[in-house]
Parts: C-alpha cells; structure tokens; sequence
C-alpha cells in the first residue's frame, strides 16, 4: 500500500503524486517486466527523485503489488457483469467485446499482468487462486445451467473463458505482432470487433 493512504486523509498533492508515480510504473513494468524494471527507472519516467519515490512505497515491490491489485478489480469486471438472467449468447458476446475494448484501452496493463503470469505470478498468485478462479468458477456454472436448458451449445466453460482471455488480450500483448502481420495502418481492433462476434456467436449456438 502506498504510503500516502496509510494516512486518513490524504493531500491532493499525496494523491497526485502517488498517481504520478504508479502511472510511470506501468510504463516501466509494461515494457521492461518486474525484474528488468528498477526504481530508478520509475523516478526518471515519473520526473522525481528516488528518495521521493520511497517516501512514497517502500520497495519496487510494493508498487508492482498496488498495479496488480488495482489490475485484478479492472479485470475483473466485466467478468462480474455476465447476468444469469440474461440472454446467453448475448451476456458471452458481450462479454468478448468488453475484453477486447479492454485490452484496446489498457495495453499497459494487459502487458503488465502477462509479464506477472509468465514469471509464475509471484506477487498475485492469491489473488489468482482465490478471487479470479471462485469468480470464474461462478460464472462457469451460469454457463453450464445455459448449456443444460439448451440455450448454448456443449461447451466446456472454463475453456471457453480462457479462449476469450486469449483471443482479445493477443491484440494488446501482441500488438506489434498483430501489426506487422497486418502491414497496413489500420487499427486491428476495428476489424477483430466483428470477427471474434462472429466467432463466438457460431460456436456458441445450440
């Protein structure tokens, strides 16, 4: 936790700098890792000194830590979204076009929680275990009773997630990939919109 919600009341300035400083954070994790990043790096992105950044989180430790928390909510909400209630189909394309709006949006952080998962999650792994996987196993469920009133076709839900995980966070994990593969200005989002819809809404027919 940053030292600046330790206290009651934080100051605009503890708030805008503790800002400051995570947003260069995430440009340094995202483009160099956890281990190739050092808090020296972070300084001279955010404009501040090291000293000033310590004040702030005692290690480089704890501000990887404060991204991925914060990460792990963003991720998981349109996750929260998917409603029982709702047209099946319709919740699951949803849900696709959430995620790839998603990694579209926040490249930094899709690229930071790759970057986590590919060194064995050290500082999430709980979080992992614990919140994403009980969510996930919930919204499985939800998909398995669709499945069983004929609504969806005889899927597996867990797998069914971890494709719509993959297919929509490649386009920001592999951005330059998908670009230079593409060889043309156009922005690859627009075009896998309608493709990943596609996709999903054939495959998920009963």
């Amino acid at each position: 936790m940053p030292r600046s919600q330790t206290t009651k009341k934080p100051t605009r300035i503890q708030r805008e700098k503790t800002k400051a400083i995570l947003e260069a954070a995430l440009d340094v994790f995202s483009d160099f890792g956890f281990r190739g990043s050092t808090i020296d790096m972070i300084a001279a992105r955010a404009g501040v000194s090291k000293p000033n950044i310590l004040y702030y989180f005692d290690t480089k430790e704890a501000i990887h830590k404060t991204l991925l928390a914060e990460l792990l909510q963003t991720w998981l909400a349109p996750l929260h979204q998917i409603d029982a209630a709702g047209d099946p189909i319709e919740e699951i394309c949803g849900y696709v076009s959430q995620k790839l709006k998603m990694a579209r949006d926040f490249p930094r952080e899709s690229k930071l929680f790759a970057n986590e998962i590919l060194q064995g999650a050290p500082h999430i792994l709980p979080e992992i275990q614990g919140e994403l996987k009980e969510l996930t196993a919930v919204k499985a469920r939800v998909v398995s009773d669709w499945i069983k009133a004929g609504k969806l076709a005889d899927i597996d839900p867990h797998h069914l997630f971890f494709s719509i995980w993959a297919t929509t966070q490649h386009y920001a994990d592999f951005d330059i990939q998908v670009r230079s593969v593409l060889g043309d200005e156009s922005d690859p989002f627009a075009s896998a919109g309608p493709f990943l819809d596609k996709m999903y809404r054939t495959m998920l027919r009963p």
